[in-house]
């Protein structure tokens, strides 16, 4: 199967985006490894699947996402920003408000004059069985014992879940020790997205983000509302945060209420176009 493809990134968090609209695509867990592949293969955090809707009176493209490891998953912002610049640009929509269906449900992106994209990214989850993790009740944090420490944790899903640990200093937290534990970690049965934050201001922090079964990446928008969430609700951060994240800086706001969708706001861009064998 040959196929075409576009590399794009949003922040350095980099994707393979494949249209499925006008080409007969099928997608195996092998087949996703080796577009990731960055010795072998184009090389990418995740890869991005760009489909017709199930249902089109609600939205206008379904949106899929797979790690780099083969794993089909819920949720990417970073990803979805990504794919409302791609489809503008594919000629496939010239619509500047775009809904798209996810795994995790209806999301709306919202393409801006500057060429940035606000997506709306719905509520946050905050009780444990939607996120899921393993906790008797909603609460700001949870104590989480993780490589002979006990953490205390944000846990948020923003369609796919996610740890948040407050830190100090976020280039020294340890990330490459802490975050595979976190993320296969028992509480959490689907896996985790592992934040390490640092509170600069009440409108600014610094964030890395060890992704499930992607590893740390440059940059992970859901990760980025995650935090901004759990730092919220622990009474440490304002309505409006910049996040500042290793590739880049990103805009989260959330009104504080259960109901209240989460807004984020960032760059996204093509990197190059090319065809593949698979």
């Amino acid at each position: 199967m040959e196929m075409n493809f576009t590399k794009m990134h949003g922040l350095g968090n980099d994707f393979v985006v494949i249209d499925a609209v006008r080409q007969h695509v099928s997608l195996t867990p092998e087949r996703v490894r080796f577009l990731a592949h960055r010795r072998t293969g184009v090389g990418c955090d995740q890869v991005l699947l760009v489909e017709p809707p199930a249902d089109p009176q609600r939205a206008a493209f379904r949106y899929r996402i797979f790690n780099a490891d083969g794993n089909e998953v819920e949720q990417c912002g970073n990803g979805a920003r990504c794919f409302a610049v791609f489809v503008r640009e594919a000629g496939l929509t010239e619509a500047t408000v775009i809904p798209v269906e996810t795994a995790a449900g209806i999301i709306t992106l919202q393409v801006q004059g500057d060429g940035q994209v606000t997506v709306d990214m719905g509520p946050p989850r905050l009780e444990p069985w939607t996120i899921p993790f393993e906790a008797a009740a909603a609460a700001p944090t949870h104590t989480l014992q993780v490589g002979g420490e006990t953490l205390e944790i944000g846990a948020v899903s923003m369609g796919n879940p996610h740890a948040v640990v407050v830190v100090e200093d976020v280039h020294k937290a340890p990330v490459e020790r802490l975050g595979p534990l976190i993320e296969r970690h028992p509480r959490f049965p689907r896996g985790a997205n592992a934040g390490f934050m640092e509170v600069v201001s009440r409108e600014r922090v610094r964030l890395r983000v060890f992704e499930r079964g992607a590893g740390e990446t440059l940059a992970c928008g859901t990760g980025a509302c995650a935090a901004v969430v759990s730092g919220q609700l622990q009474g440490l951060l304002d309505r409006q945060v910049a996040v500042d994240l290793p590739g880049g800086r990103l805009v989260i706001e959330w009104a504080g209420r259960e109901d209240a969708p989460v807004l984020m706001t960032g760059p996204a861009q093509s990197v190059f176009t090319g065809r593949i064998q698979l």
